[in-house]
């Protein structure tokens, strides 16, 4: 009986893809990371801060766009699981998108995404007045550092952290693998027909 080498290249492939979607479910379902506090700096109490928008916190610091960007990006970068790393990327996004996204009326003059795909994203909005063009042109007498508790601070950085249930998860990564797998059965269906083989 005559084995059909098409079809066992078929199953090489379904297994390779089986495997593939098993990884990504152990993926989807590591813990989320650890959040930690921002370093040297003072917690937001001020309303809109706490607990009126799900999963949005504020800090008064004095550390640079990139100190803050970096700290959270080495935090958020492992899941408190082991420490397992996991597949980050840095978005560079308009400053005005942070009003659309949180609130519209959150002053900054940077806003950047950390995503982990199919997963999870942390939003990073920060605002630094004496780094803020567009407000030093618009006021005449601009406040350039945060008077908080007796403290002085030159920045303000707000934290929105966006996730989803497994569920959605899990149903969009499977259904990105069974796409995967119809256009690959399509793909060999046309390569491989009768008149795909005519010249």
């Amino acid at each position: 009986m005559a084995i059909n080498p098409m079809r066992i290249k078929k199953s090489k492939f379904l297994i390779v893809l089986l495997s593939f979607w098993l990884l990504g479910v152990v993926y989807l379902a590591l813990p989320e990371p650890v959040i930690p506090n921002l370093p040297e700096s003072l917690k937001s109490t001020e309303p809109g801060d706490t607990v009126q928008i799900p999963g949005v916190w504020a800090y008064y610091t004095n550390l640079s766009r990139e100190e803050a960007i970096g700290f959270y990006q080495e935090a958020f970068s492992r899941s408190s699981f082991l420490k397992i790393p996991l597949v980050t990327y840095r978005l560079n996004h308009p400053p005005e998108y942070a009003q659309e996204t949180i609130i519209d009326t959150l002053k900054n003059n940077f806003y950047e995404e950390l995503v982990h795909p199919l997963r999870e994203s942390l939003f990073i909005s920060g605002w630094i007045p004496k780094e803020d063009k567009v407000y030093l042109a618009k006021n005449k007498k601009p406040i350039t550092e945060f008077l908080v508790d007796g403290q002085t601070f030159s920045a303000k950085i707000t934290l929105y952290h966006v996730t989803s249930p497994f569920w959605a998860k899990f149903l969009v990564w499977t259904g990105i693998m069974v796409l995967i797998w119809l256009l690959f059965s399509a793909f060999k269906f046309i390569l491989f027909s009768p008149w795909g083989r005519r010249k």
